[in-house]
């Protein structure tokens, strides 16, 4: 009997699975821009050409139309200034429950903004922002910096984020960013002094085929961006007219100075 049990544990001991390596655990890597970007030449490649087609969403027709004007916000004839809490009072009665269309000026910039955006959020029934050269807009969902924050910390696959910045965009992921012509600098850099738009679509079209579980991703603009070129941005998440890459659109904007604060 003790001869068979040794028989019966040795036949268990070799059918037992080996652990899988560590590194068979690790994520598959993210795609690379670089071999992309090296055939596109500064002189007309698919990159560098001024012609991007512009796609996005119709113009919502029922939508209140906000125009920005640096400091103010025109509704119509009237003026506010989103910066001064009675006016800004006096707006979001305007707004409340309804659909709100933001078009943007050439000079507006994000930081400026931050007030409006945070009553937008609150108060709006749909948030659109439109494109500054074409008929087109997107639906956004808006997030302050503790809403992006939030948003990062669910566990999800992706949490795929445009990181607008001076010099490029930066393609980030849960796992990374995506990997561009220089591994110290942007993954879509600036071309011929403007944002590389047609190369930021491409990129943005590998990272749908890595997370095809991913349904949302979100544009973080650095506080110093103009609300167009945030616009512009957003138009590379589309390959066709009313068919983005991913379903939700997310802008993320500065924080608004609570009152009391000191700045």
């Amino acid at each position: 009997m003790v001869l068979l049990c040794l028989l019966l544990a040795a036949v268990g001991c070799r059918e037992e699975k080996a652990a899988e390596p560590l590194q068979s655990l690790k994520p598959e890597p993210l795609p690379s821009l670089s071999t992309g970007a090296s055939r596109a030449p500064a002189d007309g490649g698919p990159s560098a050409r001024r012609d991007v087609p512009v796609y996005g969403e119709a113009l919502p027709s029922d939508a209140l139309r906000l125009l920005l004007a640096g400091e103010q916000v025109r509704l119509g004839e009237e003026s506010f200034e989103p910066a001064r809490p009675e006016s800004l009072a006096r707006l979001a009665t305007r707004v409340k429950e309804r659909e709100v269309l933001l078009v943007p000026d050439a000079d507006t910039f994000l930081a400026q903004v931050s007030e409006l955006l945070a009553m937008l959020r609150d108060s709006a029934k749909a948030v659109w922002l439109a494109h500054p050269d074409a008929p087109v807009a997107y639906p956004l969902v808006l997030r302050d910096e503790d809403g992006f924050r939030a948003w990062l910390s669910e566990v999800a696959p992706g949490k795929l984020r445009i990181i607008q910045r001076a010099d490029g965009f930066e393609l980030s992921t849960s796992v990374g960013k995506l990997p561009g012509p220089d591994a110290n600098g942007p993954s879509v850099p600036v071309r011929e002094g403007r944002q590389d738009l047609a190369m930021l679509r491409h990129g943005l079209g590998l990272l749908e085929g890595r997370f095809k579980q991913s349904e949302d991703i979100c544009l973080v603009p650095s506080f110093g961006t103009e609300v167009s070129q945030a616009a512009r941005a957003l138009g590379a998440v589309y390959t066709a007219p009313s068919e983005p890459l991913f379903d939700t659109l997310c802008l993320v904007f500065p924080t608004p100075p609570r009152v009391g604060d000191g700045g």
